[in-house]
């Protein structure tokens, strides 16, 4: 049996990285780049998308102020490793809404992502919505067309996120996951859209990659983490 499909093991592992994390967000130095945007869609209140790419989700905690933000959910997968991240993103203040297209059965598949469009929608309606538009397991850097239908239904904002910190660990999955060390330097990029009236799917979803990838750069061009 795999380590992480063992709920005790999911859960002090958990614990632990919601930990570790805590520690080195509080150490880091972090810069903020065109934050008024995500203060004035935090003060306007209602729904709104929070969308960073999946190798940054370990850093995404710290671009989410619990005191002002809007309460936010996290969208994350229905594996077992989506279960484990599931319990440490909610020890950092972020339940999740679970779901994911990435199941290999047709079946589930589709009665997991209807599922979470629904719970997404619902969430959407006064509150935020997390989300990693090339996960769970990638392309890396490449939006599916689930993000832009979402904006497209429920109207919401979408809030591009790009963060970085320097130095961190790289991970060696398939979106060389970044998470944090201590006594760094941290920074968030911030940009906003939301969605274009009678455009194509696949028009935004290739926009908006080009923006989300662009907010990433840039967060990575003050710290000087090294792009992959």
């Amino acid at each position: 049996m795999r380590p992480l499909r063992n709920p005790v093991i999911q859960s002090v592992l958990a614990w632990t990285l919601a930990q570790w994390m805590r520690f080195c967000f509080a150490t880091i130095r972090w810069t903020w780049v065109n934050q008024a945007v995500a203060e004035k869609v935090w003060a306007d209140g209602g729904g709104v998308l929070a969308v960073f790419w999946h190798s940054r989700i370990g850093l995404s905690p710290a671009c989410w102020p619990l005191d002002r933000a809007t309460p936010a959910k996290a969208l994350i997968s229905l594996s077992a490793d989506g279960e484990f991240i599931a319990k440490a993103v909610a020890r950092q203040g972020f339940p999740a809404v679970r779901g994911s297209s990435s199941n290999k059965d047709k079946a589930d598949r589709a009665k997991g992502g209807s599922q979470a469009l629904r719970d997404g929608l619902r969430q959407l309606r006064d509150g935020g919505l997390a989300i990693t538009p090339d996960g769970p397991r990638g392309p890396m850097r490449e939006m599916a067309e689930g993000l832009p239908l979402l904006a497209k239904l429920s109207k919401a904002p979408a809030l591009f996120i790009g963060m970085s910190c320097n130095p961190a660990i790289r991970l060696n999955s398939w979106d060389r996951a970044v998470l944090p060390l201590p006594f760094g330097k941290g920074a968030i990029v911030w940009d906003v859209a939301h969605y274009p009236e009678g455009a194509e799917l696949a028009e935004v979803a290739r926009d908006w990659t080009e923006r989300l990838t662009a907010v990433e750069a840039a967060a990575d061009a003050v710290t000087g983490l090294e792009r992959i």
